[in-house]
């Protein structure tokens, strides 16, 4: 996100080096976690007035891992209501990473995990939404019957809803309308579900906005970041919630704690990584130089939509994207 060989990223591991390599983060604590805990809380999309804001924060190794950390959390949090549900409904197309629960919301056909058939958890997908940042109304309306129909047959079972916002990464680059978004935000208020964002590939700016949620006004209640994180240079993530749900996990009843706990979970080099990652983005110009790039990708990639075999030419923020036939 900051490109190679960065400085100051450079700088923050081997300083962190210096000073301590790692500490299990289990009954410990260290300045490099609190203070990009603190970073992410301020950097988090704003809430809806009558939303709760995103101010707990759970340090994770990967994309993969965070999301299976999200789906935990979501899972926990009704157990410990009292009101045990089993499955998340998400959109097809999606991918949210190799481990188990995350293969089990990565889209059932078109992706890789089809081995897996059998074993992974069922979940339950929704159509595709309509393609493209502008949809036909009248498409967007038939997706919306369609999804909230498949959560009235299922109602008692969802205890969250999980989806890419804004855009479909490794499932096929495909951009949707953020109209959908405020959907899925308003069928989980209604029905008192949580709603996850994996902002894994789309956080940071790299849409347009810091985030991609910001796009539709939408927040969610659980939201993953990764990549750009660490600007690429090393793995890290993290999980973004509410008091509310923090407070039900922790609670007798919930458990008394989150049930995960990874040996490597806040490691100190990828946290002074992260810092410094986080402060290039605080500080630096992305708002001026993504639609720069997004300018010089339109004007670049134009000609392509003229080379045979070519299906689409489609661009938002730093993303462009050539699709074959």
């Amino acid at each position: 996100v900051h490109g190679y060989g960065v400085p100051e990223l450079d700088a923050a591991a081997t300083g962190q080096l210096q000073r301590m390599s790692h500490v299990m983060f289990g009954g410990l604590t260290h300045e490099p976690a609190i203070r990009l805990a603190e970073r992410l809380v301020a950097m988090a999309p704003h809430p809806q007035p009558e939303r709760a804001a995103l101010n707990r924060v759970f340090l994770a190794d990967s994309g993969s891992v965070s999301v299976e950390v999200a789906m935990k959390m979501a899972l926990q949090c009704f157990a410990a209501d009292d009101r045990p549900r089993r499955r998340i409904l998400t959109v097809r197309g999606g991918y949210h990473g190799d481990t188990l629960s995350p293969m089990s919301v990565c889209d059932p056909d078109g992706g890789m995990h089809s081995l897996w058939r059998g074993t992974l958890p069922q979940q339950l997908f929704a159509p595709l939404p309509p393609a493209g940042l502008e949809a036909d109304p009248d498409e967007l309306e038939a997706w919306k019957r369609e999804t909230a129909s498949l959560y009235r047959e299922h109602a008692d079972e969802i205890a969250a809803v999980i989806v890419e916002p804004l855009l479909q990464g490794a499932g096929g680059m495909r951009f949707h309308d953020p109209a959908y978004l405020g959907e899925l935000r308003r069928i989980c208020d209604e029905h008192d579900l949580l709603l996850v964002f994996d902002e894994i590939a789309t956080g940071f700016g790299r849409t347009g906005t810091l985030f991609a949620t910001q796009a539709a006004g939408v927040t969610p209640d659980i939201m993953c970041v990764g990549k750009a994180l660490t600007g690429g240079f090393m793995t890290l993530s993290a999980v973004l919630t509410t008091d509310e749900v923090a407070a039900a996990i922790s609670s007798p009843d919930g458990g008394g704690a989150l049930m995960h706990g990874p040996t490597f979970m806040g490691n100190p080099l990828a946290c002074a990584v992260a810092n410094a990652s986080v402060g290039l983005i605080q500080d630096g110009d992305w708002r001026t130089s993504v639609p720069r790039i997004e300018t010089e990708l339109m004007t670049g990639l134009a000609g392509a939509k003229d080379v045979s075999h070519v299906a689409d030419v489609r661009v938002r923020g730093a993303i462009g994207v050539i699709e074959m036939d």
